[in-house]
């Protein structure tokens, strides 16, 4: 017989109290995880418009990426000692900085400089429209990474650090916002040929493809494949398919539940469906006037490629697209060759940065004046910059190689100071040296302007929690509005 005198024993007072309190943590603690798990997307819609983590003063984001690297001290870091010293040995100079090898001797720049703007900023005659804009800018000269050749360095760049299979801050942005236009990707590539480092620039990693960039091929006028509807289908007929398909796959995804793409896959269907519309309208440039396609440059045969991805830059983020990144075509070798690396000037600096500067200066000073006259430069952030800078001294006579210690990018538009430097390279433009910025300083702080705290912004995947920055990192105060 059970004798409660005999067999209850009943916990001392402190342990009794300790028990308790911890039932009490853990049941907070599953609170706070409900509560975080909410937050996460939905693997029903992924792309709903979702809240960041504070009120962020950038909604858009366009990434003008120089492919190739144009040269610090020929662009927006205009080094007075360099020109002096044309000639003479560079002191600390290492012929293995870049990926081939260089003189030890400093080369100057050949393009004339002026100063521009009420901030006084120094700009290379390489750049007749732009320079007008410099008040708006925000130039970052102290930028550095790890990486010295052009596949690495974008990926790094884009992806906080080389190593494959991690997300690019355009698919990082939509996981954590969502979509602003359910009709519309989120994330938009426009590109001529093929940048070195190809969809890894882009990636979303081992986010769900849903993040996915859509890449768009400017030799194919930015066509997308396999959008149109089968002429042979009424929008009934197509809409019941799509219901099949979609009532099948979901079936087949509920025995796979750990089976991310088999989401990515059924939503990516009712994209497609939703853009038959939207997309073509958002790409018909024959809807822009005459003025605003002379303003971009459409009408000259050397930048019309570029300015019509800026232009379709700007209609996008119009439509509600987060992230567009165009990267920049074909430029001229020293021997004058086309170049698919455009920036990439290791035989002639002033043959190759000429024909770059044509190519992309008036369709980005478009896109600054466009985006700022329809109120939009208030929401989106404007990156210039390549995936890393050139050499202070030659290779060869007139060439400059790969330099990853130094280099400028400069941002305009929303939560940015304008007419603002940031940072300084040494008087030769050869080493990053005062406020250096590794590019996963740069991340936190995009992801600041966009309303995420970086450590917070997080992806579990193979047991770990991942974020952009990786385990770095630091905002740039001084640099915010």
């Amino acid at each position: 017989m059970f004798n409660p005198a005999s067999e209850l024993v009943l916990p001392a007072r402190r342990r009794f109290l300790q028990d308790a309190g911890l039932g009490f943590g853990s049941v907070a603690l599953a609170s706070m995880l409900h509560r975080e798990a909410a937050a996460e997307p939905s693997a029903a819609d992924p792309l709903a418009l979702r809240s960041p983590h504070f009120s962020g003063r950038v909604k858009s984001i366009v990434w003008l990426f120089m492919t190739g690297a144009p040269s610090q001290v020929d662009t927006w870091d205009y080094k007075p000692e360099l020109q002096k010293r044309d000639g003479q040995d560079l002191a600390g100079a290492d012929p293995k900085t870049g990926f081939f090898t260089t003189s030890g001797k400093c080369l100057k720049s050949p393009f004339e400089w002026k100063q521009f703007g009420e901030s006084g900023s120094w700009v290379s005659d390489l750049f007749p429209h732009l320079s007008r804009h410099v008040d708006k800018m925000c130039f970052l000269h102290s930028m550095h990474l790890k990486q010295n050749n052009h596949a690495p360095a974008s990926i790094e760049l884009m992806c906080g650090t080389n190593r494959p299979g991690l997300p690019a801050l355009g698919a990082w942005m939509t996981y954590g916002l969502g979509s602003q236009n359910q009709s519309l990707p989120s994330y938009v590539v426009l590109h001529d040929t093929r940048p070195r480092g190809d969809d890894q620039i882009w990636s979303a990693g081992f986010l769900p493809k849903t993040y996915q960039a859509l890449a768009l091929d400017a030799r194919r006028k930015e066509a997308i494949d396999n959008l149109a509807r089968d002429g042979k289908h009424s929008d009934r007929q197509q809409r019941s398919q799509l219901d099949l398909i979609q009532q099948l796959n979901e079936e087949h995804a509920k025995t796979r539940p750990t089976q991310a793409d088999l989401v990515a896959r059924i939503n990516s269907y009712e994209l497609a469906y939703r853009m038959q519309m939207a997309a073509p309208e958002a790409l018909d440039l024959a809807k822009e006037s005459e003025a605003t396609h002379k303003l971009y440059g459409m009408d000259q045969p050397e930048c019309a490629t570029f300015a019509r991805q800026c232009l379709l830059a700007r209609r996008l983020v119009e439509r509600g697209t987060r992230f567009v990144q165009i990267f920049a075509g074909k430029g001229v070798g020293g021997d004058g060759s086309v170049n698919d690396v455009p920036w990439d000037c290791h035989s002639d600096v002033q043959i190759n940065h000429r024909s770059c500067g044509l190519h992309t200066d008036q369709p980005a000073a478009a896109l600054l004046a466009d985006l700022e006259a329809r109120g939009l430069l208030d929401s989106t952030l404007v990156i210039w910059g390549g995936e890393f800078g050139r050499t202070s001294d030659s290779q060869g006579s007139k060439g400059r190689d790969h330099n990853p210690n130094g280099f400028t990018i400069w941002m305009a538009g929303a939560g940015v100071k304008g007419g603002f430097h940031y940072g300084a390279t040494d008087p030769f433009g050869y080493k990053a040296v005062e406020q250096k910025i590794h590019v996963n300083d740069l991340h936190a702080t995009l992801l600041h302007l966009l309303g995420f705290d970086h450590e917070k912004l997080t992806y579990r995947f193979n047991g770990r929690d991942f974020r952009l920055t990786d385990v770095g990192g630091e905002l740039i105060h001084d640099i915010l509005t």
